[in-house]
């Protein structure tokens, strides 16, 4: 079985992710830009469930979820390793993972909500990076797997990197590089990395991107 497709999106984080680990580890793949508006009707049958990018498909296989697959691609190419090889470092790391993957949501809240609902966003979101400032593991390092990118960095670069389009857009204030300096140097040298910094999308185009988004999705939720 061989041939590898990634069903994605330019601005979307979790595509992105895939996309990260992908470079990194060296694997060849296709990607397949998908129109959100108007999936495909392979992205529909690869993802029935949700409905959603990231899809990758090994072969004929498909597999969702982006941190789903980061850890299909972590047990089927071994070349650069993103988990380490010790049990409770690999625990710990999916701990942090799962952190992330539930209080970053809050971030994309953020820009496509007003007042009590965003209020409480942000404040979530302001919590999330005070754990990781004070409680993430390998402080001191470039990077949460110390001298280079794993899967927590990884997980977490898809938050880190839209936080300063979602600010511009929503108007509101998240990251404090003054209150966060050690996520403040791990955010440089994450997105200063040549994989990453290769592979991130346009800011401009970006916020352009999110600022239509929450315009229709404000003006939608107006006219209910």
């Amino acid at each position: 079985m061989d041939g590898v497709k990634l069903h994605g999106a330019w601005a979307s984080p979790f595509s992105n992710r895939v996309v990260w680990a992908l470079k990194l580890k060296g694997i060849p793949f296709d990607h397949i830009e998908e129109d959100l508006p108007n999936k495909s009707a392979l992205l529909l049958q690869y993802n029935p469930v949700h409905k959603k990018i990231p899809v990758l498909v090994h072969g004929s296989r498909p597999i969702c979820e982006s941190m789903v697959i980061i850890e299909y691609l972590e047990e089927t190419w071994p070349q650069y390793p993103l988990l380490p090889t010790d049990p409770h470092e690999r625990a710990v790391l999916r701990f942090w993972v799962k952190l992330i993957e539930e209080k970053g949501l809050n971030i994309w809240i953020v820009y496509r909500s007003v007042g009590e609902e965003q209020d409480k966003a942000v404040r979530e979101s302001v919590e999330m990076l005070s754990i990781l400032e004070e409680h993430g593991p390998n402080k001191g390092k470039k990077f949460f797997g110390g001298d280079g990118i794993n899967i927590m960095d990884i997980a977490f670069g898809a938050v880190a990197c839209w936080i300063g389009a979602i600010e511009e857009v929503s108007g509101r204030k998240i990251f404090d590089a003054a209150k966060f300096p050690r996520l403040n140097a791990w955010k440089a040298n994450f997105e200063s990395s040549p994989v990453i910094a290769e592979n991130l999308p346009d800011q401009e185009k970006l916020r352009e991107l999110l600022a239509r988004v929450r315009e229709k999705r404000l003006s939608s939720s107006t006219h209910k």
